[in-house]
């Protein structure tokens, strides 16, 4: 069952969750949305020109992470569809939590959604748009894991020439996250996954700055991307691709 929306959900405990909210409207230029759900737990980063892609879970432990909501017509039975690809159902609320076949959290959800936001263009013109998220593989689940998201979104595998160790799962248009898959160097630890930032030529030396500036500290710099820390600990990277 192809997706027609894919969000990314930031999973924060109670300590760092204000903050988390503080930061991330900051740097999306969006609002953030009234609480909602059994005890106030969820919130979502409202664009002023879209449907939400960002959204916002206070947890009860462990470190903040990220997970993935897959929006589809009928979330039972892409979520059968998933268990036969090697996913594990954790729980059925109406939308369905899985983990991939590597551990990465995932729901299958039917909320709607179809227009997506513009980049956001900030003061001395530069324009940056959170349009992807990156999934972290261990080597021995790599090749399960890349096989498993592109079953399940139904898009297409584009390698990165000059980079094995990365591969692009390229989402159509109309939404507004594509995926890139990474092969960690060692380790076999569960599949995990981080935001991504694209930004305009040139742009992310000053984009770099402006999240410095909202409470971010720089992790390491490479050629095509910088990663990031947010003041709650999860990690990110702003990046060199071009916002679509």
């Amino acid at each position: 069952m192809t997706p027609f929306w894919m969000s990314a959900f930031l999973d924060v405990p109670a300590a760092g969750h204000a903050r988390t909210a503080e930061f991330w409207t900051g740097v999306t230029g969006t609002t953030l949305s009234d609480p909602r759900g059994p005890d106030g737990e969820f919130a979502s980063f409202v664009p002023d020109d879209g449907d939400v892609h960002l959204r916002l879970q206070r947890v009860g432990d462990g470190p903040p992470r990220l997970h993935l909501d897959v929006h589809v017509e009928d979330p039972r039975d892409a979520a059968d569809e998933a268990a036969e690809r090697g996913a594990r159902e954790v729980a059925d609320h109406g939308f369905v939590n899985m983990t991939s076949p590597g551990g990465l959290s995932l729901c299958f959800v039917s909320h709607p959604a179809s227009r997506r936001s513009a980049p956001r263009t900030w003061p001395g013109g530069h324009a940056s748009l959170v349009d992807q998220v990156c999934i972290d593989i261990a080597p021995a689940a790599y090749d399960d894991e890349l096989a498993f998201w592109s079953a399940t979104t139904g898009w297409p595998v584009h390698d990165r020439e000059g980079r094995p160790e990365f591969a692009r799962i390229g989402a159509p248009a109309a939404h507004p996250l594509q995926l890139l898959m990474q092969r960690r160097d060692d380790g076999d630890e569960p599949t995990s996954a981080h935001l991504d930032l694209g930004t305009s030529a040139g742009g992310r030396p000053v984009e770099v700055a402006r999240h410095e500036a909202l409470g971010a500290t720089v992790q390491q710099v490479f050629d095509g991307w910088t990663v990031m820390r947010d003041p709650a600990g999860m990690t990110y990277c702003v990046t060199d691709h071009a916002v679509r």
